[in-house]
């Protein structure tokens, strides 16, 4: 089946999209710039690095935007599912959503009003698998965006390793901090995945914390790298 993955550039979203091209045919990217940052819908941290995340894993992109007004975001990204429909002639969308209800139940009524496929390789999979499968398949995620308790400036910029996941599953353990962040508790972005033909190296990035527990990495300049098949074993 031909499908558009739904992508925000985030750990989830990049691990639903290779999960799917296991079993379809992934010919489009599908990503949504909101102007609100605290969208109900829509990741936000460096979503203006999915262009270049696309070109890293060799596929086009269609980029819509939205306000972010809860709600009408909808028909914004049903505007660029539509158009992914007619340029690439896809089947249905592929969905990062783990547990959410909220964003699972938005993104199927859209699919069953455009007539397509709702694909959710990652629906309501053991979080901590979520996160140990991102980290031992290859991808390489960085964390961009703190917004809960006991989460703190050191925090932004680490990568998304096995100690970085110890680290998490101790504070699901003592604060609920959900290890995928499906509470909105943090965000991530990928730099290298899979799927990705070159990895995104990181030129220059600021930490920009709004309180002891808020705050995100922007990544002001990035450029591709070296592709897969060059580097040494």
């Amino acid at each position: 089946m031909r499908l558009g993955s739904l992508f925000s550039g985030g750990k989830d979203s990049a691990f639903a999209a290779w999960k799917a091209m296991q079993d379809h045919d992934v010919v489009c990217l599908v990503s949504i710039v909101s102007g609100n940052r605290f969208s109900y819908m829509f990741h936000t941290p460096n979503i203006h690095l999915t262009g270049l995340q696309a070109e890293a894993a060799g596929l086009p992109l269609v980029r819509g935007s939205t306000r972010g007004v809860k709600e009408e975001e909808l028909e914004d990204l049903k505007d660029a599912i539509r158009k992914a429909m007619e340029e690439f002639g896809i089947e249905g969308v592929v969905t990062g959503a783990v547990a959410s209800n909220y964003q699972a139940q938005r993104i199927q009524r859209i699919c069953d009003e455009l007539g397509l496929e709702c694909v959710n390789p990652l629906w309501m999979m053991d979080q901590e698998k979520v996160l140990m499968g991102v980290i031992e398949n290859g991808f390489e995620a960085i964390i961009t965006g703190i917004f809960a308790e006991p989460l703190t400036e050191e925090w932004l910029g680490r990568r998304l390793d096995k100690s970085a996941a110890r680290d998490l599953l101790k504070l699901r353990a003592s604060h609920s901090v959900s290890p995928t962040g499906e509470g909105g508790e943090f965000e991530t972005t990928v730099l290298d995945a899979p799927f990705f033909r070159k990895r995104i190296e990181v030129i220059e990035a600021e930490k920009q914390m709004i309180g002891e527990n808020s705050g995100v990495f922007v990544i002001k300049k990035a450029r591709l790298a070296i592709a897969r098949s060059e580097r040494k074993i």
